[in-house]
């Protein structure tokens, strides 16, 4: 899939999924606009998954991906599955279980879990940053598994990651920075990099973020002209939601091959329920002593609205992304 989007100069849509009904709503987005892509866990999804009483991420994590693996059949697209975000605190308990479930299936004759794994070492300095990541690097390339990293740190606050306090230059990752990762990586395995370029989680009004994805060329062009045309690294857009298309399609062109959307469908996917409810506030709830109307407190119901909102905002992104109508499935 990376090999085909860098050649074919788009990216794939990344969304974060939570339960059965993300999951269907994005793989029936994928599957419409003939698009492959990329379903994602974070350590807070995993732990919602897992249910109130459990909370345990990982765990939640590997039932949302065994349910995806089996969702996924029914449809002719190819889906990867990745963690977001794992800072060096999280290794531990999240990463290091997905890897050892990735090794018990692929003993039992499977495939791995999850194709690609997050770590975010971007909350420590880059030296140590690299150390822990060559270390995950070669159990992931072990595994056939790819590793993202970040260096730089995308701005704003999701799911657990919060750097809204840092200052306004820890948001762009230099040159140099991304020639050391390239030279620290490269030779251990396949591995994605999140170069930040004023990147932001989140929803903010036009005008508020201020990307340079100039960043993005000219540290891919240092690491090219340095080590050859075979070196262009595959490169993370996050914090794609209410990013202006521009800026998105620019990118694609510096070597973007995935971009996080998130914020933007959990909107799309909200929306439609809530006005589900301002529409059937009296059948929805018990009033004066009334009974309601199942019909419409049935959950189904109204789950199913918010499973087409988010189908119709990533089939958007796969638009955004000039991913669709380019699956690769069956020719692999």
């Amino acid at each position: 899939m990376l090999d085909a989007a860098q050649k074919g100069g788009y990216a794939y849509p990344a969304i974060n999924i939570t339960s059965l009904t993300t999951i269907s709503g994005a793989l029936k987005a994928f599957a419409e606009a003939g698009s492959d892509g990329i379903i994602q866990v974070s350590t807070g999804g995993g732990s919602f998954a897992s249910g109130t009483a459990v909370g345990d991420e990982a765990f939640g994590a590997i039932v949302l991906a065994e349910a995806t693996h089996l969702l996924a059949e029914k449809y002719d697209i190819l889906v990867a599955l990745h963690t977001d975000h794992c800072h060096p605190a999280k290794v531990d308990s999240f990463l290091k279980p997905l890897l050892q479930a990735s090794r018990e299936r692929i003993a039992a004759g499977k495939g791995p879990l999850f194709q690609s794994h997050m770590f975010d070492g971007s909350v420590v300095e880059l030296d140590e940053n690299l150390t822990i990541s060559k270390e995950l690097l070669a159990e992931c390339a072990e595994l056939n598994i790819i590793l993202e990293i970040e260096a730089g740190c995308v701005g704003g606050e999701e799911d657990g990651h919060d750097t809204s306090g840092l200052p306004a230059e820890k948001l762009y990752t230099s040159t140099e920075d991304m020639v050391e990762v390239y030279e620290s990586l490269h030779s251990i395995g396949r591995f994605m990099f999140a170069a930040t370029f004023g990147n932001v989680h989140g929803a903010y009004k036009p005008g508020s973020v201020k990307l340079k994805p100039t960043i993005l060329r000219d540290g891919q062009n240092a690491v090219i002209e340095k080590y050859g045309a075979d070196a262009e690294m595959d490169l993370v857009f996050h914090g794609g939601s209410g990013s202006d298309l521009d800026d998105i399609r620019e990118t694609l062109g510096y070597g973007v091959v995935k971009m996080n959307i998130d914020t933007d469908t959990q909107y799309a996917f909200t929306r439609p329920i809530v006005t589900h409810m301002c529409e059937n506030i009296e059948g929805v709830l018990k009033i004066d002593g009334e009974v309601g109307n199942k019909k419409v407190y049935d959950p189904r119901g109204y789950l199913k609205k918010g499973e087409q909102g988010l189908c119709d905002r990533l089939k958007e992104a796969c638009d955004d992304l000039l991913s669709t109508g380019k699956s690769i499935f069956g020719t692999v």
